[in-house]
């Protein structure tokens, strides 16, 4: 409800008090959100205990802001009171509102009890919101790509040592086990001899069922594959990395083919490619540049380029720039093992990579990967 009656307008000093009170909020509502520490429940709580303070009557003020199904703020605004509401939109999508409601009737101003500045702060805490929710969900997917590409270095670390412990163990290990199971064919042994050839034969053993699991383990997660479409990998990778590349000045381009066929591929695993393609071209280009993605049809499947305007290889650099650990990076500006991971899960895939680049004039990587099919009587791989 609202009282009955005419308008009336506010003094000079009244107005000047509240774009004061107002400004005051945005203040305060401008540092919650560059607290990028806070959690999304505490900086919208916050946002809400701020806003009754900047409308005109903040005695008889309650705030709330309703984000994907949660509620922070006043939990209950009755439906009677008078209210000013924006929605919350996020990529296009509306994922909430804010909203300021009067408990008590309040003379009319410009919106019912309202000021038409009052209407254009909540927008503005609207968009405020939902920037500062954008950028803390990016993060987030940041921090999920970052940590698999962590894994995905680990298990490429791992799997570079395993074979090079099977290859200098295996060896030395069965010549061992070879020559104590052959003395123990000896009719002539000493007891105590006998049982200490066992113990040779068994920590043999023992030392070689490790090399075998360690190799197991550098392959223990094994793809899951489902058919997946490349231009929404490209879509969902490029999400996450233009905000990077535009703050490194890299204007970004994308061809993709409009009729994409599917592949039978781990999806995870096919982002992680692009990702590290995308990182690398980034880190090629210091003072910015251009980079282009495309997507096209091949014969017997798809076709991945991701092509920049950097600093490009050498032709020594070039050969090598798959080998696990080589980088021309700083220390600590790189592990070397981004491009192989790219080599391995291409490979694994059943495709094939190859690499173009010139120094001072960019590189261009392309990714061939088969159609493949599924296996019979099963959806995907384990």
């Amino acid at each position: 409800m609202q009282m009955r009656g005419k308008r009336r307008p506010l003094s000079q000093q009244e107005s000047l008090h509240e774009r004061v009170k107002e400004l005051t909020c945005l203040y305060g509502v401008s540092q919650l959100v560059e607290q990028h520490d806070l959690t999304v429940e505490v900086l919208l709580n916050g946002i809400a205990e701020l806003l009754p303070t900047a409308w005109r009557y903040p005695d008889v003020a309650s705030a709330r802001i309703s984000f994907d199904r949660r509620v922070l703020g006043s939990a209950k605004l009755d439906r009677r009171w008078q209210r000013q509401r924006e929605p919350i939109c996020i990529a296009g999508a509306r994922r909430g509102h804010v909203e300021v409601a009067y408990r008590e009737p309040r003379p009319l101003l410009d919106e019912g009890p309202f000021l038409v500045e009052e209407r254009k702060l909540l927008q503005t805490v609207a968009r405020q919101v939902a920037l500062a929710i954008e950028r803390r969900e990016a993060d987030a997917a940041s921090a999920v790509l970052q940590e698999q590409l962590r894994h995905a270095d680990r298990l490429a670390t791992i799997g570079q040592l395993s074979a090079g412990v099977a290859h200098e163990l295996n060896e030395p290990l069965s010549a061992v086990l070879g020559f104590a199971q052959l003395l123990q064919t000896e009719t002539d042994l000493r007891q105590q001899a006998r049982r200490d050839l066992s113990k040779i034969v068994d920590a043999a053993l023992f030392a070689r069922e490790i090399v075998k699991k360690l190799m197991l383990f550098a392959r223990q997660t094994p793809p899951q594959k489902t058919h997946i479409d490349l231009n929404q990998i490209v879509q969902k990778g490029m999400s996450f990395l233009e905000a990077r590349c535009a703050r490194e000045n890299i204007t970004v381009q994308r061809h993709l083919a409009r009729r994409i066929k599917p592949i039978w591929a781990d999806a995870s695993q096919i982002l992680q490619v692009l990702v590290n393609l995308v990182v690398n071209s980034i880190q090629a280009m210091p003072q910015g540049g251009a980079l282009t993605i495309r997507t096209r049809n091949t014969e017997h499947g798809v076709c991945l380029v991701v092509e920049d305007t950097g600093i490009g290889m050498s032709n020594e650099v070039r050969d090598r720039a798959f080998l696990p650990f080589f980088t021309t990076k700083d220390v600590g500006r790189g592990t070397g093992l981004g491009l192989s991971v790219v080599h391995g899960i291409v490979e694994a895939h059943g495709g094939q990579i190859k690499v173009d680049s010139s120094s001072g004039i960019g590189s261009r990587f392309e990714v061939e990967l088969p159609q493949q099919r599924p296996p019979r009587g099963g959806r995907g791989s384990r």
